[in-house]
């Protein structure tokens, strides 16, 4: 993303930064642009562009102006470049004759497998085959009349084999797997691997940021020695909650907020490291290429934010929404004189929040870009994602739940996992079909029986086929033919509609007819 916007931003200015004739110490130059001109013109395409947008200071752009000079996108008058002495004054620049695309070396991937989901399903070291377990099937009426319709009665000798109990490291494992595939799947990427490194991603963080939370839905630390200080806290809280003009608790003495801030800002930028974290960089700024699409880049934001050490994101929690505040309090003092408030919250604040290890270019106003994004919807960014938590908390919830291996199980679900049976002997199998699987067929029945949607044809061969297979079972159901036919009452037979047409007539004797023969 970053070498798409540079690129992006370099055309855009050699394409149309005005150039002009210049003279300097009496000899004229074609075809070129003063330093401040270079400034002016491009702080404005910056500020109007969608990947950085109207926080972008003129102290940024002439970052970026050393970066292009430093790059061969534009060189002095007299053809040097190479150094990043770009200052903003009256100094002749141009545009070298080639051009200064070139393609940029790609980033090693940080892991070249593809990331492996764990299934519940994975036996730990050491396990032998038997124990394996088999995968899940839920049955009802109609996926069992499918299974035994074909070859009632030739049912396979499987053994009945329940699953291992989940350990807290599979919960783990399973929490960082879709985790991981939620946010690969918001990002259109077919790998994680040149964003993340997967192995530097800690499953336990994800788990406390979710749980862990206050009814505010700021993040709990169980280490308090990793809580911000308490004089920083209290000055963060004096700023966040500014008094109104009538409270006499407002301090008296003027500048007295400049100070506060000063403190704040100070603490913030002496972090050894960005509260995004080094590793997590290449992560955050490929989100930025979802900005067009809001919705979506807040999903994607939400996710990577769960990647975050818990102290990070409560230190982040609390920042956002002093930042916040500050911008939305109209009664609050002017904290800078050279920049309103919230210019100067996101240029204070947007190295120590996202900040490379390495130096790259666009970094800076990157991070004041993610920055402005991250105050105006800290609110839903730095929530849990219900949707994630959700769908997580059903599958461990399915993996615990016990259930039975029936024949066919494997053409109706879709684990990758293969599932194993042990050949046992004929006496084994009717031991375990008479009394390891009583409850679940007994179920099964009454499913067939109360099912209305069946006609009574259809249930009256279901339950001839279910008979044949498990007679106990049904014996056990009904036990008499009477019980069986109370499921099937008779209907009353209509009775013989009379003749009526014959006893509209009046009866009449029986009378001679005349012979034709002659």
């Amino acid at each position: 993303y970053i070498h798409s916007v540079w690129n992006e931003t370099v055309e855009l200015f050699r394409a149309k930064m005005p150039l002009r004739k210049h003279r300097c110490r009496f000899k004229s130059y074609e075809h070129c642009f003063t330093a401040a001109e270079a400034v002016d013109w491009l702080h404005e395409l910056l500020r109007c562009s969608q990947n950085f947008g109207p926080e972008v200071t003129r102290k940024q752009t002439v970052q970026l102006l050393k970066k292009f000079l430093k790059n061969h996108v534009i060189e002095d008058i007299k053809g040097k470049w190479g150094q990043e002495d770009f200052e903003d004054n009256r100094h002749l620049y141009r545009f070298p004759p080639s051009s200064p695309l070139k393609p940029y070396p790609k980033k090693p991937p940080y892991q070249k497998d593809v990331i492996k989901f764990p299934e519940w399903n994975d036996p730990p070291p050491g396990t032998s085959q038997e124990n394996i377990p088999v995968r899940p099937v839920v049955m009802n009426s109609e996926m069992w009349y499918k299974r035994h319709s074909i070859a009632i009665g030739e049912v396979p000798a499987c053994r009945l084999v329940h699953r291992r109990q989940l350990t807290e490291a599979n919960v783990e494992e399973i929490w960082k797997s879709m985790t991981l595939s939620y946010l690969q799947k918001i990002l259109g990427l077919d790998s994680l691997e040149e964003v993340l490194d997967v192995k530097l991603v800690n499953s336990k963080f994800i788990i406390h940021n979710v749980y862990s939370v206050s009814k505010q839905g700021v993040v709990i630390l169980d280490d308090k020695s990793k809580e911000l200080p308490h004089w920083v806290l209290s000055a963060m809280k004096c700023l966040a909650n500014w008094p109104n003009c009538s409270d006499l608790k407002q301090p008296m003495y003027l500048g007295f907020e400049k100070d506060v801030f000063k403190t704040i800002a100070d603490y913030y930028g002496h972090l050894k490291e960005p509260l995004l974290t080094f590793h997590l960089f290449d992560a955050f700024v490929s989100v930025l290429g979802l900005l067009q699409k809001e919705k979506v880049a807040v999903e994607a934001f939400q996710i990577c934010c769960l990647l975050l050490p818990p102290e990070n994101r409560r230190k982040l929690q609390l920042l956002m929404r002093m930042m916040a505040r500050i911008c939305l309090n109209k009664e609050m003092p002017p904290l800078c004189d050279g920049f309103g408030t919230r210019t100067l919250m996101v240029q204070t604040f947007s190295r120590c929040i996202l900040c490379s290890k390495d130096e790259v270019d666009l970094d800076e106003l990157l991070a004041a870009r993610l920055v402005t994004f991250l105050m105006d919807n800290y609110q839903e960014i730095l929530k849990v994602p219900l949707a994630l938590q959700t769908s997580i908390e059903e599958r461990v919830a399915h993996l615990r739940r016990v259930q039975i291996k029936y024949p066919g199980a494997d053409m109706d679900i879709t684990l990758s996992a293969p599932s194993f049976c042990r050949q046992i002997s004929p006496e084994e199998f009717e031991y375990q079909r008479s009394y390891g699987s009583q409850e679940p067929l007994a179920a099964l029945l009454e499913e067939v029986i109360t099912d209305a949607k069946l006609s009574n044809k259809e249930k009256k061969k279901k339950l001839k086929q279910f008979q044949k297979s498990y007679p106990e079972v049904y014996q056990e159901r009904f036990p008499t033919p009477e019980s069986e036919a109370l499921l099937f009452p008779e209907k009353p037979k209509p009775k013989p509609q009379l003749l009526m047409w014959a006893l509209k007539k009046p009866f009449q004797p029986f009378q001679r007819t005349r012979s034709f023969r002659m």
